[in-house]
């Protein structure tokens, strides 16, 4: 994570010309010496292709190769890339091939996190399929000898006026010839003519995925390839005192022992440590790894215990903190104040639990490594191996595969380097693969918070002062000794953006040391501090004696766009610039009118029934939910229906928009439901799904009906913005049903008490 917006730095033109026009595509998709047995991963570039530009290769048969750099975890990143130079290229769909980037900082920024791909992208790549279409209408022009302006590109069809036509392969050596002008110069085509652009379209690896011939990370095979396992240390910092691996040599199947490197400073993404089985198979090597002995020393985070540590972070927002941002005289107010409302809430530590554990195969081959790995992020994998092995970066060859889910765990390449260094010790190529144990006990987890809020409500319940102090061990931590505030970007993302208006606020955060790897979690920490606005704003209104999505609407106020100026705040509007990404009430105010629209708000339920509403602004995307639940008498949960209105802009894939808010909406169900991750004596205490609990079918709704606002806003994030608001809108959604409220997460047995 960035608190600018240095992830692509490479200008327009300069884009343009990274690859030379003409050149052939030499060479296959691995480097060096690796083994042909691993062709397959994902579609190849072919040797026959010439290269137009960076994204896009023709083939002589017509075909056309378009690079997605950004990484497939489900959110059919690989489908949308393909649809916007596809439309501007005028490609026909059905002569579309997408093949998979290395990592490569030609690329720019390759980390598929922080639902930045298509906002960052969809411009550029307008751009690279529009060039193509020009310099294919150029080629005819010049080979009829007309004008180009009486050219016109249609469906990998370039046809004259005189009706005279001619197939796109049947021009790429004179297209290739032709230099196309300056990206401002291009013409790129208007939303009417828009073919593939804001449409349905299914994902373009859909038959590969349900036919099972996707390959994941797990999926990847050498024949001569070993497995390891690694026993890490159960404390982050721990360190091995002493360890006897005679039981583990004396299975059959293993290989080697090696101790793995003690990391230095900061975490970053180094591996943890430990000890790592090496052996012929994957059975071998866990039957191994359970009969190692090694007695730990578990370092200066042997103490964390989550209890305490909870405790010790309601302390600290109950007293004054650092400025973030202020107006007015909030204290004074509230010191004065008859008619106060005083909340605290709290969130555990989470982990992102992809469905797919981590797992790399590494091949080290003395002045180069090649890794196949499901990552989001494969020039953090160079930078990670590199550093590890001390090799320069170019050396290491990233291939992506699919991902089963990465929630942004796959961003953190530790299993990367892990595969690297025992490859390098063994000579041999190696694949890592983590159990769901390795994954939930090791991971980068999503830090625990507290919050502590108060607001004085004037005579007609509305909120004239709002305080809110917040606490929690910042991502920064990872990457810096001792660094326990959070980042500005971290008070980005819900809090220091609080779209309530009152004439009086004060937002103050604390300081948490970590004594874990921190990391983010899919809309990071939106999660909690959504959670805390949110309920905080229904208590409110039940205080008030008000309808709550009348109410919310009231705090947010009049349409206008919030201006931080006159606040004393530092707001980076998730890298933004505010004059193309305002932070707009009009558009946040008509996702909750849509989401009550369509939920029927304001009607008559049964008994034990409930509707709840949140709200929410998070990677420049406007969210609003609506929950529908049951509770019986007993305290049983049964969450009924939900519907959700999102404003992201301009959207490419209205069908991978309506996915992405349905799974990121299930998602945040895990966010309420979960007993999340907790430590006693610096280890986590959960295991497996059997004690993290992620949502089954019987936890979720039966329905999450979506509402796609149309706008030709510019595009937002789409994969993260529907999760931080599903707690909040839950919890809501009980105490109308029973009366319940919420502040504490998990919801557990709360509803039984």
């Amino acid at each position: 994570m960035k608190n600018d917006n240095t992830y692509f730095d490479l200008n327009r033109r300069q884009f343009l010309k990274t690859s030379a026009i003409g050149a052939l595509v030499l060479g296959t998709y691995f480097v060096g010496s690796a083994p042909k047995a691993f062709a397959g991963v994902l579609e190849q570039p072919s040797e026959q292709a010439k290269r137009a530009n960076l994204f896009i290769a023709l083939r002589p048969d017509g075909m056309v190769e378009i690079t997605c750099h950004r990484s497939e975890m489900g959110q059919q990143i690989r489908t949308a890339i393909a649809q916007i130079v596809a439309d501007e290229m005028e490609a026909s769909w059905d002569k579309v091939v997408v093949i998979q980037g290395k990592g490569d900082p030609k690329y720019g920024d390759q980390n598929t996190d922080g639902s930045r791909s298509i906002r960052y992208n969809m411009q550029r790549l307008r751009e690279m399929g529009a060039s193509v279409r020009y310099m294919m209408q150029h080629a005819a022009a010049k080979y009829w000898k007309v004008e180009p302006h009486t050219c016109t590109a249609n469906q990998h069809v370039v046809t004259h006026s005189s009706g005279k036509t001619l197939a796109y392969k049947d021009l790429i050596d004179l297209a290739l010839g032709v230099t196309p002008p300056e990206p401002d110069k291009l013409t790129i085509k208007t939303r009417k003519e828009w073919r593939y652009i804001n449409t349905g379209m299914a994902h373009i690896d859909l038959t590969d995925l349900v036919t099972g011939k996707a390959t994941f990370a797990a999926d990847v095979r050498e024949p001569k390839a070993l497995v390891a396992m690694i026993e890490r240390p159960p404390v982050v910092g721990g360190v091995i005192k002493s360890f006897d691996a005679s039981a583990a040599k004396a299975i059959n199947g293993v290989v080697d022992i090696i101790e793995m490197p003690v990391p230095k400073g900061a975490p970053q993404f180094q591996p943890k440590g430990g000890i790592a089985i090496v052996a012929k198979n994957t059975w071998a090597a866990w039957q191994a790894r359970k009969a190692l002995k090694i007695v730990w020393v578990d370092g200066k985070n042997g103490d964390y215990n989550s209890e305490n540590f909870k405790k010790s972070l309601l302390q600290t927002v109950s007293e004054p903190q650092a400025h973030v941002r202020e107006k007015g005289d909030t204290m004074g107010v509230l010191a004065k104040s008859s008619n106060k409302l005083v909340a605290d809430y709290y969130a555990p530590h989470l982990t992102q639990a992809p469905m797919e554990p981590p797992c790399a195969t590494a091949m080290y081959n003395k002045d180069s490594v090649d890794i196949w790995a499901a990552t989001q992020n494969p020039q953090a994998d160079m930078k990670t191996v590199a550093a590890l092995l001390g090799m320069d970066e170019s050396k290491i060859n990233v291939h992506v595969t699919m991902l089963g889910g990465g929630f942004g765990r796959k961003s953190k390449p530790d299993f990367s380097a892990e595969a690297a260094y025992i490859s390098m010790k063994t000579g041999k190529p190696i694949r890592v693969q983590w159990t769901r144990e390795d994954d939930i006990q090791h991971s980068f987890y999503h830090a625990v918070s507290a919050q502590h809020i108060e607001a004085s409500l004037n005579e007609k319940g509305n909120i004239e002062a709002y305080l809110h102090r917040t606490a929690f061990s910042p991502i920064m931590s990872t990457f810096q000794e001792g660094a326990s505030a959070p980042g500005g970007f971290e008070l980005d993302l819900g809090f220091t953006d609080n779209p309530i208006l009152a004439p009086n606020m004060k937002l103050e955060r604390g300081e948490a040391p970590a004594k874990a790897r921190i990391g983010w979690m899919r809309s990071v920490t939106n999660i909690f501090h959504a959670f805390a606005v949110q309920s905080f704003i229904n208590e409110a209104a039940h205080k008030a004696g008000k309808d709550s999505k009348d109410y919310l609407l009231e705090t947010i106020g009049p349409a206008r766009t919030i201006d931080f100026a006159n606040q004393n705040a530092n707001y980076n509007n998730y890298g933004g610039d505010k004059a193309v990404y305002p932070l707009e009430t009009s558009r946040l105010r008509h996702v909750i009118e849509k989401a009550a629209s369509m939920a029927n708000w304001g009607r008559t339920l049964p008994k034990g029934r409930g509707l709840g509403i949140a709200a929410h602004r998070s990677f420049l995307t406007y969210v609003a939910t609506v929950v529908e639940v049951e509770v019986s008498d007993a305290g049983d949960l049964n969450v009924i229906k939900s519907w959700v209105a999102i404003d992201a802009g301009t959207v490419v894939n209205t069908d991978t928009v309506k996915n992405q808010t349905q799974g990121g909406s299930i998602y945040g169900i895990t966010t309420a439901i979960s007993d999340g991750i907790t430590f006693d004596k610096g280890r986590v205490q959960q295991s497996n799904f059997h004690d993290y609990r992620v949502p089954r079918m019987s936890d979720s709704p039966l329905e999450v009906e979506v509402e796609i606002i149309q706008s030709d806003a510019p595009p937002a994030g789409v994969g993260e913005p529907a999760t931080p608001v599903y707690a909040p809108a839950l919890c809501n959604a009980i105490f109308a049903a029973c009366g319940k409220r919420i502040r504490q997460l998990p919801i557990g047995n709360q509803l039984k008490v």
